[in-house]
């Protein structure tokens, strides 16, 4: 076994290998504190035939024994992978993807186990840096290793890889990965920091990548293992000078369409011009060559298109945003909507609001307990035209609708002022470049829409890059050819005041910091626009929430009074619903929450309580039921739930043979506490409420 260990600003992570998984082609142990995983990785020994993409897996699954745990359910065995579990597969897989040597097609898999967590210190993070140790010392041709970084900032001051705790006093959230040479992925939350702070945390924890790349070439070292040879096809240069002459200036022409459609037409006619004229015989091998030589020409037209130009595909100036048009209320029996449209990417937005009940539950190794806002995306096929099997939603769909939320979380009113569920649904119903961020967009502008307080408006923008050697393009609202074309995918969402959410992929060796620097500043210009267009459409939060949404009323109770509020086997309690036609929760705090769209059934279900957790007072009147008459006296109801006993001499000045001469069950009648004693038993009396009402009419 190979052993290698860093401390980083007193956390410590160690890398080691060839003790477990020594079949893989690659494995290593990851650790900081007692959280460990294990990443194996491992290529299949011959390319895939008949693919023009690289079939890389990530998967990443936390065992449920990590944390002394037994998974729940009928089965009790780990089932499909959670949503944080498939967003840290998508954080893994990023970064790596554009590392892999051009070409390469053997199937590769990255797989790792969470086998032990300390429940203090999170596992994704070091996870991304096992697996490129674990590529670093396997025969798989990975040569440019990475790793990653979780960068806080608790009291001003920035922390490496927080813990769980620390991430909660955090109001910077970054999870990034990098080479030596710089930044190539990520993934940010934020309570409106400036631009000037995010670079600083950037830096910070670039800084940190370093160190760790360090360790894992210091692994790799003493493992010494060789790496696979991959055989690179070689190139037609006669072929390609021949497709590029006659494509060239076609694909010029054709990229000066503005529409989307009619754009990728006119691109996919001259590609069947291109294989009726070179490809007469339709050879299946000479077909797969055309068209990676086709799209490297397209690739090239476009690239020198805006290097050299300055001009976009649909004709728009680098710095450009798209038309907006916006719609809010759209939907009427929904509690909030809109419909964001910005150039050919449209998106759906609804708001709908719930009480606790509907809140969502967490079970992970990390994530425990409930989740009151929460942000679904959907991306049908025919928002791009085409058609495809319906099923449930993908890592994309995962990933994109998390960022979004991630966007919207830092305006939310606090619980405690606005004790509702939210759920946020887009539906994409066209896409030409960043739906999500059309999402965040949407997003705030439906939460308005539905009345929720929120502190500020939210939009987001995708930027782009072309870099060529020095030349340097940065593009604003990018399209979706120009992100798969391009070097860069730099997503920002945030308000006037500041970023609320970050995500950056770059598809070369890393970005220095004045590239990054003069996008964040162009990414701001665009989304300031972007609010003042969301500003014309909804200035700020309706007054009032929408009539078909509940109406929440909160109110604290004595904690030892919630069992007389759910009564015997939540007998009161669902008294109370069924006679108010009202949703009630509770909590161990006593924060009881009342929900119903009839505002008059809410007040009645808070009498209800109120009456229910009341204390009878020493020397108070109360109007109050005969429930029951004794030989004795006369028990009565001074408010729901508790009643006091009336002694026979108590029930008027005179002396009375008995009780029913005076009082009947069912009566109302005024009573005064006159005494409780040790046992809570409350004594009245009638006669000296009747004594207090006859000095009032006198006086």
């Amino acid at each position: 076994m190979e052993r290698v260990e860093i401390e980083l600003d007193g956390r410590t992570i160690s890398l080691e290998a060839g003790d477990l998984a020594r079949q893989a082609g690659g494995s290593v142990v990851v650790r900081q504190g007692d959280t460990m995983v294990l990443v194996a990785a491992t290529m299949a020994p011959k390319p895939r035939e008949g693919i023009d993409f690289f079939p890389l897996t990530v998967d990443y699954r936390e065992k449920t024994y990590a944390a002394g745990r037994i998974p729940g359910g009928y089965l009790k065995r780990e089932a499909r992978p959670s949503d944080y579990e498939t967003l840290t597969c998508r954080l893994i897989d990023r970064p790596l993807r554009p590392l892999f040597p051009s070409g390469f097609r053997n199937e590769t898999q990255v797989v790792c186990f969470v086998v032990s967590h300390d429940q203090v210190n999170p596992a994704d993070v070091i996870a991304l840096t096992g697996a490129s140790a674990a590529l670093m010392i396997s025969d798989i041709p990975f040569d440019n290793p990475i790793a990653g970084a979780r960068i806080g900032r608790v009291d001003g001051s920035f922390v490496f890889n927080p813990t769980f705790e620390e991430s909660k006093e955090s109001d910077i959230q970054l999870l990034m990965a990098g080479t030596a040479d710089g930044i190539v992925m990520v993934e940010a939350g934020a309570k409106e920091a400036s631009e000037e702070e995010m670079m600083s945390a950037l830096e910070f924890g670039h800084e940190r990548i370093k160190k760790l790349i360090d360790l894992q070439i210091q692994l790799k070292a003493r493992i010494n293992k060789e790496k696979a040879t991959i055989e690179q096809a070689e190139i037609d240069t006669t072929l390609v000078d021949r497709v590029n002459s006659i494509v060239c200036p076609k694909l010029e022409q054709a990229m000066e369409i503005t529409g989307k459609q009619e754009r990728a037409n006119a691109v996919s006619q001259i590609k069947a011009d291109l294989d009726a004229e070179i490809n007469p015989e339709k050879e299946d091998d000479l077909k797969k060559i055309l068209g990676n030589v086709f799209h490297d020409a397209e690739k090239n037209v476009v690239r020198k298109m805006i290097l050299e130009k300055k001009k976009r595909v649909d004709g728009r100036n680098l710095n450009e945003v798209r038309p907006i048009n916006i719609k809010v209320g759209y939907l009427p029996r929904v509690h909030g909507s809109s419909v964001f449209t910005r150039g050919e990417t449209q998106a759906l937005v609804s708001a709908t609001l719930g009480t606790s009940s509907d809140e969502q539950r967490l079970d992970t190794l990390e994530l425990k307990g409930t989740k009151h806002f929460y942000l679904h995306y959907n991306f049908p096929a025919f928002c791009t035209g085409e058609t495809k099997f319906i099923g449930g939603p993908g890592r994309r769909e995962i990933g994109h609708g998390m960022l979004a939320e991630r966007a919207l979380v830092p305006v939310l009113p606090d619980r405690e002022k606005f004790p509702y569920t939210i759920r946020i649904v887009s539906d994409i119903l066209e896409s030409n470049g960043s739906s999500s961020m059309a999402s965040v967009c949407g997003g705030a502008l439906a939460l308005m829409d539905a009345g929720v307080p929120i502190s500020n408006p939210v939009a987001g923008i995708a930027m782009g890059l072309i870099k060529e050697e020095d030349q340097v393009a940065i593009l604003s609202d990018i399209l979706g050819s120009e992100d798969h074309l391009g070097d860069m995918d730099f997503k920002v969402a945030g308000t006037k005041n500041g970023i609320t959410a970050l995500q950056m992929d770059i598809k070369i060796a890393g970005l220095d910091k004045s590239i990054m620097e003069k996008a964040m500043q162009q990414a701001k210009e665009g989304r300031l626009h972007i609010l003042g267009e969301m500003d014309k459409a909804l200035h700020s939060p309706r007054s009032e929430l929408s009539e078909h949404a509940p109406r929440i009323i909160t109110m604290k109770v004595p904690t030892s009074k919630i069992r007389d509020i759910i009564g015997p086997g939540g007998k009161v309690i669902r008294g109370i619903i069924d006679q108010c036609g009202v949703s009630v929760d509770i909590d161990d705090s006593g924060l009881v929450s009342i929900a119903s769209s009839d505002q008059a059934a809410a007040d009645k279900a808070t009498k209800y309580i109120e009456n229910l957790i009341q204390e009878a007072k020493i020397g108070k009147i109360y109007l109050g039921k005969v429930k029951k008459i004794v030989d004795f006296g006369a028990f009565v109801e001074i408010f729901p739930g508790t009643d006091g006993l009336v002694h026979i001499s108590q029930i008027c000045d005179r002396r009375i043979q008995s009780v029913s001469d005076e009082i009947q069950e069912g009566d109302e009648i005024k009573v005064k506490v006159i005494d409780i004693d040790q046992q809570g038993k409350i004594k009245l009396s009638r006669k000296e409420a009747l004594k207090e009402k006859a000095a009032e009419d006198k006086g």
